[in-house]
């Protein structure tokens, strides 16, 4: 071989080890921006038209910015294999009370290279990555084109507060599109980051999830909380999972796969989690039952997720339960459950941090009632706007620096 051929092999062999050491140093790996929990859709939260053969465009807002993303999407409840025909990503130009979506950003989403992929019941799949850039706090739709599709046992999202829009047949012209305030079969958004960059994912119920708050304004506390960490400049870093479900329970009943039985898949199994907020625990004392005995059991459930997370090298922060009296789930008994464990949140020592949404959100007059200027259709349970707006004003963002 001439002396030029192998220089050029050796400034070839050079260049690559100096690219892959860049890439190490700068620790590009994939953060999870955007997720949500998901539950088999009751029969009142199906699609309003057959999702088979038909087409669907989904909106979500984002919360770190990247160049390079991926998408999940899950048929972890069905029963039958959903059939994807062909799907796109694109930057929307609302929040979610439009399809429009910005054309010349629309990106045709593969999956180990094709355009097309059946997922199988119990199956999570993941798009190839692609080239898009996004900003902080970004409105992307997703729009998927169905063949086969199951007309009931259908993997959602029920609490969207965000408008979903489906068209017939497979196509881009959503114009006439039916909306629906429900997400199905979209699990998450990564994007590819660098250095310290992480998720905060939050298990919860509605309060959570979003009840009280706007339909496709994007204001629940957990939005309100994800903006102040972006303006900061020391968590600017971080994104927020909204790991909410309405109705949901940590121990048994309630909506959808109890808090108890779903933290090991939507706690751990997102990428690169580096804080885990607890905030449930409502729906399970104010239930039929002695509330004591399940305050303690509450708390056996999160000492074990403590566990697992520290082994994980993952902090964990313990929201207190907010107070309900007034509402059809206040009575002596629940509210000596709600002390018991909102105590042991503030004082076990176990958590890394805990946030008083219980003390912020309490009137000033009883600390048993929520302050009145932030409730939402008079239940005595759920804030309004303003009590999102509230909650997620209230977080010490020392705690996730």
């Amino acid at each position: 071989m001439k002396k030029t051929g192998i220089k050029v092999i050796i400034t070839v062999l050079m260049l690559s080890l100096i690219m892959a050491d860049n890439n190490i140093s700068a620790g590009r790996h994939w953060v999870a921006t955007w997720a949500t929990a998901e539950q088999i859709a009751e029969p009142h939260n199906n699609p309003p038209l057959p999702l088979a053969g038909n087409s669907i465009r989904q909106i979500v807002q984002t919360s770190i910015e990247g160049n390079r993303l991926r998408v999940k999407l899950s048929n972890e409840f069905g029963k039958e294999a959903v059939e994807i025909k062909g799907a796109e990503i694109a930057i929307a130009l609302t929040s979610g009370n439009s399809p429009l979506i910005d054309g010349q950003t629309n990106t045709r989403l593969t999956f180990n290279g094709s355009s097309s992929i059946t997922i199988q019941p119990g199956q999570l799949v993941t798009s190839d990555p692609v080239s898009l850039k996004t900003t902080i706090r970004q409105n992307l739709a997703i729009t998927l084109h169905f063949g086969e599709f199951p007309a009931d046992n259908i993997t959602s999202h029920p609490g969207s507060r965000t408008t979903s829009y489906i068209a017939t047949g497979n196509t881009s012209n959503f114009n006439n599109a039916t909306a629906t305030a429900h997400w199905y079969i979209i699990n998450a958004v990564e994007v590819e980051a660098k250095g310290k960059a992480g998720a905060i994912v939050i298990l919860g119920n509605s309060i959570t999830d979003g009840r009280g708050s706007t339909t496709d304004v994007q204001n629940r506390w957990t939005d309100i909380f994800s903006r102040r960490l972006l303006a900061n400049r020391k968590t600017q870093n971080l994104s927020v999972l909204n790991m909410g479900l309405g109705g949901n329970c940590i121990l048994q009943g309630g909506l959808g796969p109890t808090g108890q039985s779903r933290y090991p898949r939507d706690l751990f199994g997102q990428e690169s989690v580096r804080y885990i907020i607890l905030f449930e625990g409502v729906n399970d004392l104010g239930g039929f039952g002695d509330a004591l005995p399940k305050a303690d059991r509450i708390i056996e459930v999160y000492k074990q997720i403590i566990a697992e997370a520290h082994e994980k090298g993952i902090k964990v922060i313990g929201g207190t339960v907010m107070p309900f009296k007034g509402n059809n789930y206040y009575n002596p008994n629940h509210e000596q459950g709600r002390d018991r464990l909102n105590d042991w949140i503030r004082t076990c020592g176990l958590f890394d941090g805990v946030i008083d949404h219980a003390a912020s959100m309490a009137s000033t007059d009883d600390e048993e009632k929520m302050d009145p200027a932030y409730l939402f259709e008079n239940d005595w349970l759920h804030p309004n706007a303003d009590g999102h707006r509230n909650m997620g004003e209230s977080i010490d963002l020392s705690l996730f620096e």
